[in-house]
């Protein structure tokens, strides 16, 4: 796995420059952002930082960031981003299975758009919880297996050529199950279409559509241990 984000890792934020993949990540932010609420100047991990976006988002929000990821390729980039922005942010290359910290070391643990790429979840999800302390919080955020969007990903034409290809997506009732007893809280959101037309691109349409009670193309849970 680490091999196919190296190899993808170029253009991976291309898209996120186009009107929809603006759209999408402000949405996706928001989402995740409004649930996790670990007070300022903490110690944060983001757990699959890839270039960067989110652990740079968190360290400008004021936390101490150290973000880890699988790829060297996509670290340099993080690396390259955060220093364009002049942000103090350690960047590891690290696997969620086995992260090189103590126990109760962070107080938050963030995680956006990784977990599509762990196939034992539970695994991953009982070491976070052993790196993070008492009354921490963990926040994910991933696309549900259960939208327009979750069938986009899933496409024989859309794995063609892009790391999806290796994705196992998740219900919300699948994330849900990972800790049911430590799960507090969770909110969903992108409901625009993947193929929407570029004039509809904006957060009234969102939020028109997020009002008729379908689910979102992305997930975001949060747990406190």
């Amino acid at each position: 796995m680490m091999a196919v984000f190296d190899s993808f890792a170029k253009g991976y934020d291309e898209w996120y420059l186009t009107p929809l993949g603006k759209h999408v990540d402000e949405v996706e932010a928001q989402c995740s952002l409004n649930l996790f609420d670990v007070s300022k100047g903490l110690k944060v991990l983001d757990v699959g930082c890839g270039s960067g976006i989110y652990s740079m988002r968190l360290a400008e929000l004021g936390y101490e960031v150290v973000g880890i990821d699988i790829s060297q390729e996509m670290l340099k980039k993080a690396e390259i981003n955060a220093k364009k922005r002049g942000l103090r942010i350690t960047f590891l290359m690290m696997d969620v299975f086995k992260l090189n910290f103590e126990k109760d070391t962070f107080d938050g643990i963030f995680s956006m758009a990784a977990f599509e790429f762990i196939q034992d979840e539970k695994k991953a999800m009982a070491e976070m919880f052993r790196v993070l302390k008492k009354g921490g919080q963990i926040v994910i955020g991933t696309i549900n297996a259960n939208s327009e969007w979750g069938d986009l990903y899933t496409s024989q034409e859309s794995k063609k050529n892009s790391v999806f290809k290796y994705a196992n997506l998740k219900t919300l009732d699948e994330m849900k199950s990972l800790d049911p007893d430590h799960l507090v809280d969770y909110n969903h959101c992108l409901f625009i279409s993947p193929k929407v037309e570029e004039t509809q691109i904006s957060m009234a349409s969102e939020n028109k559509l997020k009002d008729k009670g379908s689910e979102g193309g992305f997930i975001c849970l949060k747990w406190i241990k």
